[in-house]
């Protein structure tokens, strides 16, 4: 007999990979990204619900998950294996709103922690009278109803999930990571639904998984009970599973939940020896469970590449995406440098002042100027380079959640305030610089700002300012201030463009999307392969 492989090492390897799956971040919208996200989900309700909670407890008791569409009569069926009602069933859909899960007595404290489903808040009640039903299923959100009942054989837990194809979205989510936690998948679906999208989606994935699976073709009327269950085992063939167990419940009154909502003991009595025997019988028992648990662990061959290629494509996204950005600003970065050299500074009013300096224009007026029309300079840069990445980001999906930055002024007022503060330090250098020169031959320190100011920004138009300059403070003194002046203004232009720059990858670098996650995945697969 195969037994389950319960080594310390495995369940190590295991830890480490689902620890790995849990730090993937998968922000950019790509168009694989919603089926990588549910991949991760699955992924970590499976090794957190059902693997390693069954490895490190493989004596806990077997735990079958009764799950369909809406309508199937999940609950009536759960109840009639019980034997008293334990859940809501009616024509009120969704009927099943807070899933319950039942044991026998003894088997309680297996279900009383968090062992699996830990993020559910256990409730108990007390034990429904017989006419009363199991109102309880509206507790609330993230909670799962345990109750026991001795008629069920020792060693089986039974979980009525909500509906698989619920209106209601969390209901939806919550019955697909409930049947992740199952060692046994029970599907129902009915004579009417059981072509369905819905149900068969759930078979496929159970023989994906290579899952212990049965399923019951439930409320069949009698007329028809053989051809229904016929077209419907040559479904399953076709798809694969014809081995699957197979049970079919006939439609009675009680299956629309009237009287008790319990159907005849002999309508469950196939269904329910079924699962005692897995239970009771040693090697039938271990044959289930090595199988969904062998099975979901072969699944991870497949599933972890196809998470890390979706890692993989939301970094090279991320890299495209950056890219863009730092190629526009340097791209305008380098067209300023060239119409700073081209004299593009001294044009418009800066031009005229210079033209009348210093009999028409004040050295203040000049350097006014041109602080204003280097600022118009940069402004149009920042602008060309927003344009620029706008354009590229239009041609990439995965800039689709990430916020476009809205003209406004703030920008304007980030550039100004930019220049101002070059205008300050320029005028710093300029006073150091005079200061070195004897007081009664020393130059106006406004004066020698604003020819600085010309020299650097004027290009070939303002030859006649670094002329001037070294006229009021020596050739050495002008060259020493313009190398300096020169540095000076490349930090700034620089300070504007990467912090524009900055400000527009910010969204992007905040998702923290990094390509160490990928080589993570691929290396704990391994780790666990080589265990295997």
């Amino acid at each position: 007999m195969v037994t389950l492989d319960v080594r310390p090492e495995l369940i190590d390897a295991l830890s480490a990979l689902r620890d790995c799956v849990a730090a993937v971040r998968l922000p950019l919208p790509l168009p694989g990204a919603p089926r990588a996200r549910q991949t991760r989900a699955e992924l970590l309700a499976q090794l957190d619900d059902y693997l390693l909670p069954r490895l490190r407890d493989p004596e806990a008791p077997l735990l079958a998950v009764v799950g369909g569409s809406t309508g199937a009569g999940k609950s009536t069926l759960v109840n009639s294996l019980v034997g008293r009602r334990v859940s809501e069933a009616g024509v009120l859909r969704p009927t099943t709103r807070t899933p319950v899960l039942v044991c026998h007595p003894e088997d309680h404290h297996w279900f009383a922690g968090t062992r699996v489903l830990p993020h559910l808040t256990r409730v108990w009640l007390p034990q429904q009278e017989e006419d009363g039903g199991a109102g309880a299923d509206t507790l609330g959100k993230n909670m799962i109803r345990v109750e026991t009942a001795a008629s069920l054989p020792r060693g089986l837990a039974l979980l009525d999930a909500p509906d698989i194809d619920s209106l209601v979205v969390d209901n939806r989510l919550l019955a697909a990571e409930l049947i992740c936690a199952a060692d046994v998948w029970v599907m129902v679906t009915t004579a009417s639904r059981y072509a369905d999208a819905v149900p068969w989606h759930l078979l496929r994935t159970a023989k994906e998984y290579d899952a212990s699976l049965i399923t019951v073709l439930d409320r069949v009327p009698h007329q028809v009970i053989n051809e229904v269950s016929r077209q419907y085992g040559a479904l399953l063939r076709r798809a694969g599973l014809g081995d699957v167990p197979r049970f079919t419940v006939p439609e009675l009154p009680e299956s629309a939940g009237a009287g008790r909502g319990l159907l005849p003991a002999t309508a469950v009595a196939p269904l329910l020896g079924w699962l005692a025997h897995r239970v009771q019988d040693p090697a039938a028992r271990q044959q289930a469970l090595v199988r969904t648990a062998a099975g979901v662990i072969h699944s991870l061959n497949v599933r972890m590449p196809e998470l890390a290629g979706a890692v993989a494509a939301q970094y090279a996204a991320s890299v495209r995406l950056t890219a863009a950005v730092e190629e526009a600003y340097a791209a305008e970065g380098e067209r300023v440098r060239r119409q700073l050299q081209r004299g593009a500074v001294l044009a418009g009013d800066a031009r005229t002042r210079w033209r009348g300096y210093p009999r028409y224009s004040s050295a203040r007026e000049l350097l006014d100027s041109l602080a204003e029309s280097l600022g118009a300079l940069l402004q149009c840069a920042v602008a060309a380079a927003e344009e620029r990445v706008t354009e590229a980001w239009q041609r990439e999906p995965a800039s689709g959640g990430l916020p476009v930055p809205s003209p406004d002024g703030e920008g304007a007022e980030r550039v100004g305030i930019a220049v101002r503060r070059w205008r300050r330090v320029l005028e710093e250098l300029a006073e150091e610089e005079v200061r070195r020169i004897e007081r009664g031959s020393a130059p106006d320190a406004e004066t020698v700002a604003a020819l600085l100011a010309a020299a650097l920004l004027g290009g070939r138009r303002s030859r006649a300012a670094g002329e001037r300059l070294a006229e009021r403070i020596g050739a050495r003194g002008a060259l020493r201030l313009r190398d300096r002046g020169g540095a000076l203004v490349t930090t700034y232009i620089d300070r504007v463009l990467h912090g524009e720059r900055d400000r527009r990858l910010a969204p992007l670098d905040a998702l923290d999307v990094t390509p160490e996650p990928q080589a993570e995945l691929i290396a704990a697969l391994s780790v666990l392969q080589k265990e295997r």
